[in-house]
């Protein structure tokens, strides 16, 4: 809406908009069956073209299928097979699809862009369908456990830059997210895990029955690569939490996050470490962060004691080889500027419970690393808690 006020000196114009945010998200079997009408766009005759962009490492057989399903449907596809992984996660796979966009003609509004990977694909094809004709509609279809519960049922989209993670992106809402559960069956058990830590990340500050649901079936879910029962309940209450704390802070307008758990001192240790996945980068914040709570005394110590029997149960070893003290340190200060001056930093307080700090110390962050170098249980609860302002 546009008012005009009028004044002695100048017109003013003053613009009133609100940004929209509408999209649906579809658990599904079979998304490539040609029976399943998701892909499809029955209100628009005429719309039979689609641009894909497809995980070059996506197992042969579902590729195999989607072509089969387009070619059964008269849909022209073109098909973008790109590598996955944090070191393609830049401005040249960007503009890789953005030159691949520009060579094939489809409608602005009816033949939505597909994504069919991990969460790096979901974010870099995601903004450059913000940026191309200003923006045009995209389906996202998650392969990864991580971007599964994470990276796709956001709005969040964007590259790195410049050593910076992130730092080029927007706020883009898909058009729909198609979630199958087949594709995570043919994941290596390392990414699995990966994935694992996000679910973690919910559990521990916001979600005490998704936390005891780990702790009961947890690792049949991992045995069976989230094929089972237990494993759809599991992924469909991460799914709800994580919409729970995203849905009415869409937009970030809100910087202190539950959900940044894991994701302050995580960034500096994740972008100079190729061989670190992002889990894995979570998973070793979520570990200093325990440490620093309990040392704090707002986490009691038997909190402490299962969230970290957890990490064991499951099969989750932090990689302690990766810590570095320096770059941790640096990581908080960009989160700090990132979160407007404030570092905000979510602590455990309790199993499904957080709190907000602002006075993170190098000092404690150095003492938590040199207490969980050899055996970060054993550190947390031998360590006798200091009481600081929180």
């Amino acid at each position: 809406m546009a008012e005009r006020h009028m004044s002695v000196a100048n017109a003013r114009w003053q613009i009133r908009a609100e940004r929209p945010a509408d999209y649906d998200i579809v658990e599904t079997e079979g998304i490539f069956d040609v029976r399943n009408p998701l892909l499809l766009t029955p209100n628009a005759p005429g719309a039979n073209r689609r641009f894909v962009v497809l995980d070059a490492g996506i197992p042969r057989h579902h590729a195999a299928a989607l072509e089969r399903y387009f070619e059964c449907h008269g849909i022209r596809a073109q098909i973008l097979r790109l590598p996955a992984g944090e070191q393609n996660k830049n401005l040249q796979t960007y503009l890789t699809i953005q030159r691949a966009l520009d060579a094939f003609p489809f409608h602005r509004r009816d033949e939505p862009i597909i994504v069919v990977g991990g969460g790096v694909l979901c974010d870099v094809a995601g903004f450059a369908a913000s940026c191309f004709r200003r923006g045009v509609p995209h389906i996202r279809i998650p392969t990864t456990l991580m971007a599964y519960v994470d990276a796709a049922v956001g709005v969040k989209t964007g590259f790195n830059f410049d050593e910076h993670k992130n730092r080029i992106g927007s706020f883009t809402p898909p058009l729909r997210v198609l979630l199958d559960r087949q594709f995570l069956d043919s994941l290596p058990r390392r990414h699995i895990l990966n994935g694992v830590c996000e679910i973690l990340k919910l559990a521990i500050i916001k979600d005490a029955a998704l936390f005891a649901r780990l702790e009961a079936h947890g690792a049949g879910c991992i045995a069976s690569r989230f094929q089972d029962t237990q494993s759809r309940l599991v992924l469909n209450q991460a799914i709800d939490g994580m919409l729970a704390e995203l849905a009415p802070n869409l937009f970030e307008d809100e910087l202190a996050r539950a959900v940044d758990f894991g994701h302050t001192l995580s960034y500096g240790l994740e972008h100079i470490r190729s061989d670190l996945l992002h889990g894995e980068a979570v998973l070793l914040d979520m570990v200093i962060s325990t440490f620093i709570a309990r040392r704090r005394h707002l986490l009691p110590e038997a909190d402490a004691t299962r969230i970290l029997h957890l990490f064991d149960t499951l099969g989750i070893v932090p990689q302690t080889v990766h810590l570095d003290i320096e770059r941790m340190w640096q990581s908080l200060h960009e989160r700090t500027e990132h979160r407007n001056g404030l570092q905000r930093v979510p602590l455990p307080a309790s199993v499904g419970q957080c709190v907000f700090v602002n006075d993170i110390t190098r000092d404690e962050i150095e003492m938590a690393v040199r207490s969980v170098m050899n055996h970060p249980v054993r550190a947390i609860l031998e360590s006798p808690p200091e009481r600081r302002s929180a």
